[in-house]
């Protein structure tokens, strides 16, 4: 009996030993798994940044290329029609070449009427030259194009504008650069120059951009077109300005994950599980937006964040707050979303889009990308093109 009883207390011993290493063994991995997670997160971030050697080659060759045209072949044809309240007109802001021609090819390709679509291009001075090159040599078939420098809006300055004023300030770029904040995980996503480019603002100017028309279809530089978008322009927003695909299917696409409500300015007057929606595809009423003086609503935000309290970074915040009881919900198929971060979004609704979206770090002309989504956004570029053969830009 003595004997047995030894023996039970041994296993039991042993028992805890073996409880206590399977815990320590445990507590081990799951330290290796957060490690690694981190640099996945960072070297994900940090790729997402980074030009592929093709794509920084792609500008200086076609810079090169245009300053040997003459004055004349530098001009794009139909100019006439940059105006015409009568027809389609697009915004596209990006200093990205490939990307700007895959939207404009996709788009073109399954318009009913080329002829009546026209492509307003914002670039920055380094990429204006190369991009007015590619759309000179790659026309889009009877579409329209137009490719303006960002710094040619002389109104559009420190002085209009407090946002331009906080992206130029040392506070602000210490705020995104700053070593000791590149350790945490919640700053990471913080620290991509998009944030600090004018260009990712401009679609809070579009009036001033177009003065004479009435409606604009803004597109980011991360979509492919899949169907005819004209339908868009001849939809009643009911006295709305934004008209966008609402993202609340999820818990973090509601207010309270963009914006600040310990805040009382945003806790007063918002609603934190209001619907989010998304950028990238949005038809914008010029007149309502002239009516109800928008910009200055987004302006009067942008002073009141100018310590960050109220969001921290990005377009869609600030898209939120200037654009709250003034957007109008689109059918979830014109625009489906998460192709740049979701490898399980759902097939019949990318199938059924009209407009895809690679929002996230897994752009498809990155290496990271997903492969089954680069299908749909690579049959928009020609490979062949001389350009692209000569900096070795491959599918």
């Amino acid at each position: 009996m003595d004997q047995s009883l030894e023996k039970g207390k041994q296993i039991q011993d042993d028992c805890a030993a073996v409880v206590k290493k399977l815990r320590a063994m445990l507590h081990s991995s799951e330290e290796q798994l957060r490690v690694h997670k981190k640099q996945t997160m960072f070297l994900t971030q940090l790729t997402a940044k980074t030009l592929p050697k093709g794509l920084h080659c792609l500008p200086l060759r076609l810079t090169t290329e245009y300053y040997t045209l003459n004055s004349s072949q530098q001009n794009f044809p139909n100019q006439q029609k940059l105006e015409d309240p009568r027809l389609y007109h697009y915004a596209l802001f990006s200093d990205n070449i490939l990307a700007a021609a895959v939207v404009v090819n996709s788009t073109i390709s399954h318009a009913k009427h080329p002829s009546d679509h026209v492509f307003h291009i914002v670039t920055d001075k380094l990429n204006y030259a190369a991009m007015r090159m590619w759309f000179l040599s790659n026309p889009p078939g009877k579409a329209t194009i137009q490719v303006q420098n960002i710094e040619e809006f002389t109104w559009l300055n420190s002085s209009y504008s407090p946002v331009l004023k906080q992206l130029g300030s040392p506070s602000m770029i210490d705020y995104y650069f700053r070593a000791h904040r590149a350790s945490s995980d919640s700053n990471l996503k913080f620290r991509n120059p998009k944030y600090l480019s004018i260009l990712n603002h401009l679609r809070f100017y579009l009036p001033e951009i177009f003065p004479k028309l009435n409606k604009v279809l803004f597109l980011d530089d991360d979509i492919v077109v899949q169907k005819d978008l004209t339908g868009l322009w001849s939809l009643d927003l009911k006295g709305n300005v934004n008209g966008a695909v609402e993202t609340c299917g999820e818990s973090f696409h509601r207010f309270d994950r963009y914006l600040n409500f310990s805040n009382p300015l945003i806790s007063k007057n918002f609603d934190p599980h209001a619907c989010g929606w998304a950028y990238g595809m949005n038809i914008f009423d010029l007149a309502e937006w002239r009516r109800q003086s928008i910009t200055e609503v987004y302006h009067r935000w942008q002073r009141l964040n100018r310590d960050r309290q109220l969001w921290k970074l990005g377009t869609l915040p600030p898209g939120l707050i200037t654009f709250w009881k003034r957007t109008y919900s689109l059918d979830k198929s014109w625009h489906v979303l998460g192709l740049g971060y979701n490898p399980n979004v759902n097939q019949r609704e990318i199938d059924r889009a009209a407009v895809i979206h690679y929002n996230g770090n897994l752009k498809p002309w990155l290496e990271i990308g997903i492969p089954k989504y680069k299908i749909y956004w690579a049959k928009y570029v020609d490979y062949e093109t001389v350009y692209l053969r000569e900096c070795n830009i491959n599918p």
